[in-house]
């Protein structure tokens, strides 16, 4: 903020003189008449300036994103490993694989003044958006700060399962009942724990067969059996139909991982899913040897499935700039995001769209390798 101070006029009056003699009408001397113009002009401008001032700091409805630190996968935390691995031989890699982070004031996080929001405006590191775009109405910030903690966890198993498929590493996996939505199909059939063994006589191995099943019988009722307490439970659903016409059973599912080895991922004051991507391309450097950066500083983001798909995330833009500033030279970006890409990229980084891990594994080889990475797939307008 800028103060700018000027000269704030005098508005001594003269003292009679002693004996109580006064000037006579025509004298220079006694008390000069104040002009009501200058009264009213001073009164106006203080005015304006403590509406101005008040303005400034009360808070509004936005929300400023701003770029936040990230880190090396393949470095360390205070001192710690970011990923560290027992049960299969490790290898020390050198470069960068770096997640990205952002910084978010406003909504529950504390209020954001109409200054803060119109400096980030300007700012083309920043973002602005209505508070509404970002949390849900309502939300308190011990509610964001677990969603956002469980979002991270999700996204670190999901990490090490997408890594070991990619390297073809066995490991076991099931889809469990997490809750059922309001107006289920499955209420009072399925309930929370209950593990999917088949659907219509098919073994379930992951999300995907469940999917596929349930649009292939276009809405006829699914013959699904599940492990309820260590014993088999069949029963069928009839699957209703979305607001955007997929055939759903009306529940929330989770993976439970078996897996032949022990990730621990140490990261403080880090949440939400969009580090996925980068976590698993570091466990996949980690337990293969070799750098899988060649010694090049790459950064990204994108949450991660455990069939290796990349998904889009919230402030991309801003991450792209704190990655820059940070020395990369190369930005993985979920292929969903182009639209934020376009347009925001800044000098001298290039950004490689993937949709998969297996394209973000195979743009970090070539730009290892000391290849040409010019051909390597990019949002439009980059």
């Amino acid at each position: 903020m800028t103060i700018i101070k000027g000269n704030q006029p005098s508005e001594e009056s003269a003292a009679p003189a002693v004996g109580g003699a006064s000037s006579d009408a025509g004298g220079s001397g006694g008390s000069e008449a104040r002009d009501p113009r200058v009264s009213a002009m001073t009164l106006s401008g203080l005015l304006a300036l403590i509406l101005g001032v008040t303005a400034a700091v009360l808070p509004v409805p936005y929300v400023v994103e701003s770029p936040g630190p990230t880190f090396n996968t393949l470095g360390t935390d205070n001192g710690k490993p970011v990923i560290s691995i027992t049960g299969r031989e490790t290898y020390p890699a050198r470069g960068n694989l770096n997640l990205t982070t952002v910084y978010v004031d406003g909504g529950p996080n504390g209020p954001v003044s109409v200054f803060e929001a119109f400096a980030a405006w300007l700012d083309g590191s920043k973002a602005v958006y209505p508070q509404e775009l970002i949390f849900p109405t309502g939300v308190t910030k011990e509610q964001s700060q677990q969603e956002s903690a469980v979002a991270m966890t999700t996204s670190q198993e999901n990490a090490v399962a997408s890594a070991l498929k990619e390297l073809k590493i066995p490991f076991g996996q099931k889809l469990e009942v997490a809750q059922l939505s309001e107006g289920s199909a499955s209420s009072g059939k399925l309930k929370p724990g209950d593990v999917f063994t088949s659907i219509n006589g098919k073994p379930i191995t992951s999300l995907a067969v469940v999917q596929d099943e349930l649009a292939a019988g276009k809405g006829r009722p699914a013959t699904i059996v599940v492990d309820r307490d260590g014993k088999p439970v069949t029963e069928t659903v009839t699957p209703a139909r979305s607001d955007s016409g997929r055939f759903i059973l009306g529940v929330l599912l989770k993976y439970r991982f078996t897996f032949p080895l022990d990730v621990k991922i140490s990261l403080e004051k880090v949440g939400g899913p969009s580090a996925g991507l980068m976590f698993a391309l570091g466990i996949i450097d980690t337990v293969t040897p070799g750098d899988l950066t060649g010694g090049k500083h790459i950064a990204g983001t994108g949450t991660i499935s455990p069939d290796g798909v990349v998904g889009p995330i919230g402030g991309v833009a801003v991450k792209m700039h704190g990655a820059r500033a940070d020395g990369a030279t190369m930005f993985l970006a979920p292929a969903a995001n182009c639209a934020e890409v376009a347009g925001n990229v800044p000098d001298g980084l290039q950004v490689v769209k993937v949709e998969n891990l297996d394209e973000a594994k195979r743009a970090v080889e070539l730009a290892a390798s000391g290849g040409d990475t010019s051909g390597l797939p990019a949002c439009a307008n980059n």
